[in-house]
């Protein structure tokens, strides 16, 4: 016969069930153990002796025992100087040596033991060469310098004694930084820089121009935009002087060779192109990219030229033979921006998975991944003297230093995508940004100098305020910007400023100019 279940109701289930749970959780197991007094005090002495056994010698400054209701030191740690020593002055205690037996394999007892103890005219010459005590170093202590009073301007004299680390440096002669007041750090006065105005604007593409180089004459400038056309114009006077057509998509990327008369371009088409000046029409193709190719560089000693690209990869060509060498893979997203240089390491790339990759060139591998960033990184910058570099993201703009890639400093206040980045010899970093505006920063301290925002095109809309790339000229006297109003601006230092008129303190003031 098959018994009959019981049948319960809702409530009564859901009760039962917790129950069960509330039996099963309410001994909390997590929760630790409860500290023995014994052991603990073991373990800070055992920590004490192990740790700080070279400075326990050493006399303890009085403040330390003036507060009545601080814990007893000796009691927290079971060590026996400290109360025994609590409240009284401090002096040096000179012993002989730790007993010893008198030969190898000798048991150490109380009938074998040696210990010598040092002679009068030792101990005394023992004490001279100690270091101070405490009462001897209050003895000698004068009153506080002018320079004492104005480096601890605010600082109450209990917490911060004029010439404390000296002091502490006596009582021990150790050398550990711990023991030593360090001065707070304090921000270098940056250099003065002439602030930079717009003196022309160079009308003539018909939509964004996202990419400008200067050729290595200083004659003319070349510029490719969303047009699908590339131009080249005279830098001196802004004139055109000859439109390349051949692309089929948005020009991303053009530079000029200084060791050969030609001209490379890539673009939303896959395309990299190499031109030649000298006959105006493409003599090579570079295929290989999947995808768009955002950006290129030529190395600066031999004939490699480097793409970077929407397939998340860099390539590397040969120039002559067309040949790839490397493809570098390793980036996880788009690969914004790509750099070379002589020294190694000798390609730098920023992508929008957030990191910079710095290669080394002959293996075609990864030398160093840097991920401080938390955005996309569309913009890196080699500084032209130092050997060091910047990169530039929406979170911030930062400094590294070469080879390995070590961090230097941020450069924080540009709160915008930031496109572009150039920097000149004297020290001048420009950031321009998808918003329209342009910081300029002084290298060595990230001193944010001037901020600039030039007005749209008469025509534009003002959403069509934004720069995509910028490049100073070879004599670092002329800034060119490539804008999303299909112009391009060029900017001068101004001749007028001096550093009375313009002093380093001044509050960088947003530069608004009206429409031309």
């Amino acid at each position: 016969m098959v018994e009959e279940v019981q049948k319960h109701s809702v409530h009564t289930l859901v009760f039962r069930s917790l129950k069960r749970t509330h039996d099963m959780f309410v001994a909390d197991n997590a929760k630790p153990i409860p500290l023995d007094d014994v052991s603990h005090k073991l373990k800070m002495s055992i920590k004490l002796r192990t740790d700080y056994g070279s400075v326990l010698h050493m006399p303890i400054l009085k403040e330390n025992f003036r507060e009545k209701d601080s814990p007893n030191t000796g009691d927290l740690y079971a060590h026996k100087q400290y109360p025994a020593n609590q409240g009284q002055e401090l002096e040096y205690l000179i012993t002989g040596t730790h007993p010893y037996p008198p030969g190898p394999g000798v048991a150490l007892t109380a009938d074998t033991k040696i210990q010598r103890m040092p002679s009068e005219s030792a101990a005394q010459s023992l004490a001279v060469a100690l270091p101070p005590s405490q009462s001897r170093l209050e003895a000698n202590r004068t009153a506080a310098g002018v320079g004492d009073i104005y480096r601890h301007a605010g600082i109450p004299e209990r917490a911060q004694p004029p010439g404390l680390s000296m002091a502490l440096m006596e009582a021990g002669g150790n050398k550990n930084s711990a023991l030593i007041a360090k001065k707070a750090p304090t921000m270098p006065k940056p250099q003065w820089h002439p602030p930079w105005k717009l003196y022309r604007v160079i009308s003539g593409h018909l939509g964004w121009v996202r990419c400008i180089a200067v050729e290595p004459g200083n004659q003319w400038f070349v510029t490719g935009s969303a047009d699908r056309t590339i131009k080249i114009w005279d830098l001196a006077s802004g004139k055109l002087k000859l439109s390349l057509t051949g692309h089929i998509s948005t020009v991303r990327g053009v530079i000029v060779s200084g060791r050969s008369p030609y001209l490379f371009s890539c673009g939303e088409d896959k395309q990299v192109k190499c031109w030649d000046l000298e006959y105006n029409k493409v003599i090579r193709h570079y295929h290989g990219h999947l995808s768009a190719v955002y950006g290129l560089d030529l190395h600066p000693t031999i004939d490699v030229l480097v793409t970077c690209s929407r397939d998340s990869t860099a390539r590397i060509w040969d120039v002559r033979t067309k040949a790839s060498v490397h493809t570098l893979a390793g980036h996880t997203n788009a690969v914004a921006t790509v750099k070379c240089q002589a020294a190694e390491p000798q390609i730098i790339t920023g992508s929008h998975d957030t990191t910079i990759r710095l290669w080394d060139l002959v293996a075609g591998k990864t030398r160093v991944t840097l991920t401080n960033h938390k955005k996309s990184v569309r913009a890196v910058v080699l500084h032209p003297r130092h050997y060091t570099f910047a990169s530039g993201s929406p979170d911030n703009i930062k400094q590294w230093k070469f080879p390995d890639g070590n961090f230097i400093q941020n450069l924080s206040g540009h709160n915008a995508i930031i496109n572009t980045l150039a920097v000149n010899s004297d020290g001048v970093l420009v950031s321009g940004a998808d918003n329209g505006t342009m910081h300029l920063w002084d290298w060595r301290t990230g001193y944010n100098f001037q901020r600039v925002h030039a007005a749209v095109q008469p025509g534009s809309l003002d959403s069509e305020s934004g720069i995509f790339a910028c490049a100073f000229d070879q004599s670092e006297s002329r800034l060119l910007t490539a804008e999303a109003d299909k112009t391009i601006k060029v900017y001068r230092e101004d001749d007028t400023a001096t550093e009375e008129t313009h002093p380093v303190s001044w509050k960088p003031e947003i530069i608004k100019r009206k429409r031309f």
